[in-house]
């Protein structure tokens, strides 16, 4: 089956904004700084996991999905946060005090919430009051601020469960109407809006809200005001979301292979971003005022386009995800030794008989 260029497309540009967005936590947050990270975090992971809803539609409670679930999610989940903690350690000279595997790195939190996820993913797509439900989920689970909660950062897996929901609901004629040129300009006119509206509301709200991960007494907030934020925050990073897809070009372009290589990106730049901490550059960038941000982006998107660079790539997919290189290479090997036999098949069928002497 051939891939979709646009969905290739849209998954190389989101885990790009991703790589953008951990990486903007080393720039001053003065100037223009702050409304371009809330503008960012207000869609960019919304959107990450509305991809990841749609994409996992499919998922069953069967030997197949659930063998290509551990395969692809828990190995990798396992070996990078031993991978990461093993860095930041004798790397970084860091202390790392939580427990490995329990509480999530960085940005392995969203290897462990994709687990959970597809493993709820039958329940979830029965019927379409699902996204209802776990949208109350999502405003209710910050009330509970137990130290439980943190595991395999709960808060954050439900908060966000939202728009995985949504995304199993997105049909392929919806994204076909993303597709559209009046779509790209309607979701222009709303990520602009977006633009105003996060530059008139960083005042009084907090970019913590973005992370979906905090109890609403660690912001600050009532349950009341806390479950009227988290709402309306749903509502409105559920449609810059469908906006950031709609402006995604369609046609094929030169980083369109890259979105098949979005897990590399995704799994091994955060030890890029903690290298360049460990080398002094976010003491520089806030040294050195607002202006840093421009570099920063630049040096983010080289890194997302040199891990997703097909040689890059394809080397890393053997740690990324190991056991599928494993299958592949057997399976590449199986094919060529038909392929010999068959060929020598072939010659000895078309070869002339000898003649048998009388």
């Amino acid at each position: 089956m051939p891939r979709d260029p646009w969905l290739d497309n849209v998954k190389m540009v989101l885990v790009t904004f991703v790589v953008i967005g951990h990486a903007l936590v080393m720039v001053p947050d003065d100037g223009p700084n702050g409304q371009v990270y809330d503008f960012i975090y207000a869609w960019h992971i919304p959107a990450f996991v509305l991809v990841t809803g749609f994409l996992s539609r499919g998922f069953e409670w069967n030997r197949r999905y659930l063998w290509s679930l551990f395969c692809t999610i828990a190995v990798p989940y396992v070996l990078f946060e031993l991978l990461m903690m093993t860095y930041r350690t004798y790397r970084g000279g860091e202390e790392i005090g939580a427990p490995m595997w329990l509480n999530p790195h960085w940005p392995m939190w969203y290897l462990a919430a994709v687990f959970l996820w597809r493993l709820a993913t039958p329940l979830l797509k029965r019927h379409w009051v699902s996204i209802p439900i776990t949208v109350a989920l999502s405003l209710v689970f910050p009330t509970i601020g137990a130290h439980w909660t943190w595991y395999l950062d709960l808060n954050r897996t439900v908060g966000f469960l939202p728009f995985f929901t949504l995304g199993l609901f997105l049909s392929p004629a919806v994204l076909r109407e993303l597709r559209s040129r009046g779509a790209a300009v309607a979701g222009a006119v709303v990520l602009l809006g977006l633009w105003w509206l996060v530059g008139h509301t960083d005042a009084w709200i907090s970019s913590r809200w973005l992370y979906y991960s905090f109890p609403y007494d660690s912001v600050d907030a009532s349950p009341e005001q806390g479950t009227g934020v988290r709402l309306a925050l749903i509502a409105v990073s559920a449609v810059a979301a469908l906006a950031v897809l709609a402006v995604v070009p369609r046609r094929r372009t030169r980083f369109t292979d890259m979105g098949a290589a979005t897990m590399v990106v995704y799994l091994v730049h955060g030890f890029a971003i903690r290298e360049l901490g460990y080398l002094g550059y976010d003491e520089w960038a806030r040294s050195a005022g607002w202006w840093t941000i421009v570099p920063t982006v630049a040096l983010a998107v080289l890194i997302a386009v040199l891990l997703a660079w097909q040689p890059v790539a394809n080397r890393l997919t053997w740690l990324v995800d190991p056991i599928g290189s494993v299958t592949r290479l057997r399976r590449a090997r199986a094919a060529r030794r038909t392929a010999a036999e068959a060929a020598q098949d072939a010659e000895a069928a078309e070869r002339p008989l000898e003649k048998v002497p009388a």
